[in-house]
């Protein structure tokens, strides 16, 4: 493992460092279990280690627990403090830039702060990365989960509702570690503000992931809502609109069709073979026909614009994640 990891151009680093990124709002408890599980694990992953909290706006101060000698496994501790409250995702995506810009590295592990990513997971992703020799970004699919029946059936109808829109399955989060020279290539891409694990897929940068499974909340309750979580999976859409429009353009077009071909074959049975057909058929017919087109229209407006929207880059993460910069505190660093 000792060479394994010096990965990113001369320009990051010559060492072995590793930076851990972790979004974070008001989950202090947590986050120093979290870290202190970490740190414990830290000697088997056999390389420098440098942790990179992202305060997304928290209204409570950080708990105590955080110092040298809790977490002794850890080169550097660093807390970002973000001026506002942004989103987990656009807090992750902030934290990657600042990552980039100020703390060379060879490799990045992100990791949520709650503890449903386990610490203990660490060295088998870090293990898995460097067998490929960090060409790919290695992510945690999530292999079982623990939140209640009525989370499960709604993820797995926005699994179902992913992989017809976009044609993929949806099987990871945000646990992963990606080289240096993959992150070079993240902080550009405009998909980053909205969804860091699709805008992983949308960069194409090579990817793998194994199976682990998902640790339970270290204490407190989960702060996103129904309609934060919905609001999460549409993000995650939203990368893919190009591809989402493509797919209803398609299905749309192909039903408008039928529907026009059977509308004029009951038309053409009533006039010419005096057959039976209900009026309400024929009306019913006409009325998904129409009901067809305007969906074909709606979806070829939707790609027309997505389309038309690349010829200018509204958000550059690298370019305009520093405005959110807050205070960095440096909790402790290795001289």
């Amino acid at each position: 493992m000792d060479a394994a990891l010096n990965l990113t151009p001369k320009t990051h680093t010559t060492g072995r460092r590793l930076v851990v990124v972790i979004p974070v709002f008001d989950d202090w408890d947590s986050l120093a279990v979290l870290l202190k599980r970490l740190s414990a694990t830290a000697p088997q992953l056999a390389v420098q280690v440098a942790i990179l909290v992202v305060d997304d706006g928290s209204t409570a101060p950080h708990c105590a627990g955080l110092g040298r000698e809790e977490l002794p496994g850890f080169a550097s501790l660093r807390i970002l403090h973000l001026r506002r409250n942004l989103g987990h995702q656009r807090a992750l995506a902030t934290g990657l830039v600042y990552a980039q810009q100020y703390m060379p590295c060879d490799a990045v592990m992100v990791m949520d702060g709650d503890g449903e990513d386990l610490p203990e997971h660490a060295p088998a992703l870090l293990k898995e990365f460097q067998a490929f020799e960090g060409r790919e970004v290695i992510f945690a699919a999530r292999a079982k989960r623990l939140e209640n029946p009525m989370f499960r059936v709604f993820y797995t109808l926005y699994r179902l509702l992913h992989a017809v829109l976009v044609g993929l399955p949806v099987r990871v989060g945000n646990f992963s570690v990606l080289s240096g020279e993959a992150l070079e290539r993240l902080v550009v891409s405009t998909e980053l503000w909205n969804h860091y694990a699709a805008a992983v897929v949308k960069s194409r940068l090579p990817f793998r992931a194994i199976p682990l499974a998902r640790g339970k909340r270290i204490s407190g309750e989960s702060t996103m809502s129904f309609p934060a979580l919905v609001a999460h999976g549409l993000s995650a859409l939203s990368v893919f609109g190009d591809i989402v429009g493509a797919r209803l353009l398609a299905v749309s077009s192909a039903g408008l069709v039928v529907a026009c071909a059977a509308t004029l074959a009951a038309v053409l049975i009533r006039t010419t073979m005096k057959q039976a057909i209900p009026d309400w058929a024929t009306f019913a017919l006409g009325l998904a026909a129409l009901l067809l087109a305007q969906c074909v229209a709606i979806s070829f407006i939707m790609v027309f614009l997505i389309l038309a929207s690349r010829t200018h880059v509204t958000f550059l993460p690298i370019r305009d994640c520093p405005y959110f910069f807050g205070r960095v505190e440096e909790v402790f660093r290795d001289e």
